[in-house]
């Protein structure tokens, strides 16, 4: 309870057997776990998946799996019964536990739900009295659901003036922050009912590999799916990465929308389609975007311009509320040297005077603060992007171009020392050993800083500089639990 509080796991996780732990601790009358799974945002609709498991056609698996529910979830439950589709709902009825049932109300949970069997929480009702409870609350439901959005939006709002999005996004990024407020800015004229609701945000992220594209476009999911844990997993529901460079050819928009009919692969539908469909909210990802075909870019168009797109069923999947981000590396050099020569520029040690002593003191202070200029942005990037995709209207689709620049000699200093921190926790966790660093190291490091391969670069020589020869030495078991500085 104490980790669902504090946001380090997932509410909504499941057992490998399919039910959640929101449904275990109402099967199990647990009414504090459950009011606290609820407070740390588990979905009081979601579908009990352990009834798939039951009726496997292998009978030896549909009996060992019957056991292990019995064992694991409830022995009060029948095992031959299906269970598929259930909620917490469902299981509160079926269990008579009136204060829980209090508690999902108060969450709107829908009373309207059918199990796979048909069942709504009602029919399962373990008493004449739930049955009235159920019935009551059915009828007031409308307007309990309506009351918990407007409640749910005003946290929201309230979460948000306290913690804007730039400072959520800045404890994970480090620099850049001219893509920060500008894709903040974005989300919150969103956010607000403040852009136009007939297309999506549509972004184009460009800049040198290792600059932050990716993570900051998972942090924006995030963030949109109120998710707070520190760590992003490389995918999940509200975060669709496409790699682009696996839709070079033109037979492979079917891996994007689905085959038609006719082909093979027609009923399983696309990539792109079927994540739409799962989240209609999601941030799509189109990674390296200038290797896909054109006729790819085709169907990405239709999706920027119209906020739906049709899978090779005929189906049409409605994306309004989606992010799109598309990332690039063309004119990547380009920018890198642009930014290195303002930089320069910016960063020469300038005199300015300080009175904060009778005496008046000359100091030098360096400014690190630029802005690529509009000039440079239509006069040499535009170009650069017309001529590769050659078509101004999917260019012109796009709501804003942002760009990520080199990381100035702070910045390096900071990613190394989050990289080399993440190794010490490893170190502690993994094998008891505590680990420090001296400056030398930030320096030996920095001076491996690639300007083409940004933050990969410093991870790549902490790999080889720093915990190979850590590896090499534990392996000979000439470190413990002591600290070892570098």
């Amino acid at each position: 309870v104490q980790l669902l509080t504090s946001h380090q796991v997932d509410a909504d996780l499941r057992h490998e057997a399919g039910w959640s732990a929101l449904h275990l601790a109402v099967v199990r009358g647990q009414a504090d776990v459950v009011r606290a799974l609820l407070d740390a945002g588990a979905d009081p609709n979601q579908e009990d998946r352990y009834g798939a498991a039951r009726f496997t056609r292998h009978s030896v698996i549909a009996r060992q799996v019957r056991t292990f529910g019995q064992r694991e979830f409830s022995s009060d439950l029948d095992p031959l019964q299906p269970g598929l589709g259930l909620t917490a709902l469902h299981y509160a009825a079926l269990f008579g536990q009136a204060d829980i049932i209090k508690l999902l109300m108060d969450r709107a949970a829908d009373p309207g739900m059918h199990s796979a069997a048909g069942d709504v929480p009602r029919d399962l009702a373990a008493t004449p009295a739930i049955e009235a409870m159920l019935d009551d609350y059915a009828q007031q439901y409308e307007t309990i659901k309506a009351k918990h959005q407007q409640a749910q939006a005003a946290e929201a709002r309230r979460r948000r003036q306290l913690f804007p999005l730039e400072d959520r996004l800045h404890r994970y990024i480090v620099g850049q922050d001219g893509p920060i407020m500008s894709v903040a800015a974005a989300i919150r004229r969103k956010e607000n009912g403040w852009h136009n609701e007939d297309h999506p945000l549509v972004f184009l992220f460009l800049g040198s590999s290792g600059v932050g594209k990716t993570e900051l476009a998972k942090r924006i999911a995030q963030y949109i799916h109120d998710d707070e844990s520190p760590r992003v997993p490389a995918s999940f529901e509200g975060f669709v990465r496409l790699d682009m460079s696996e839709f070079q050819e033109k037979h492979e928009v079917s891996k994007l929308i689905g085959s038609p009919a006719g082909y093979v692969g027609h009923e399983d539908g696309g990539v792109l389609t079927n994540a739409l469909s799962k989240c209609k909210n999601a941030v799509v990802l189109f990674d390296e975007v200038e290797k896909a075909h054109p006729d790819v870019l085709t169907v990405l168009l239709q999706l920027f311009d119209e906020g739906r797109i049709t899978d090779g069923r005929g189906q049409t999947v409605e994306c309004k509320d989606a992010v799109f981000i598309m990332t690039s590396n063309l004119a990547s050099d380009v920018i890198a040297q642009h930014a290195w020569e303002l930089r320069q520029a910016t960063c020469a040690r300038r005199l300015i005077t300080r009175f904060d002593s009778p005496l008046t003191r000359i100091v030098y202070q360096s400014e690190t603060s630029f802005q690529l200029s509009r000039e440079f942005k239509q006069h040499v990037i535009r170009p650069i992007l017309k001529r590769h995709f050659q078509r101004d209207e999917f260019l012109g689709r796009i709501d804003q171009t942002v760009y990520f620049t080199p990381f100035t000699d702070a910045e390096q200093r900071d990613l190394i020392r989050m990289e080399l921190d993440n190794w010490a926790v490893k170190a502690a966790e993994r094998h008891n050993i505590e680990l420090s660093w001296s400056d030398a190291v930030y320096s030996v490091l920095a001076s491996e800083f690639d300007i083409h391969f940004g933050a990969r670069s410093l991870q790549h020589a902490i790999d080889q500089l720093v915990i190979n020869r850590i590896a090499m030495v534990h392996e000979k078991v000439r470190i413990g639990r002591c600290a070892g500085r570098g």
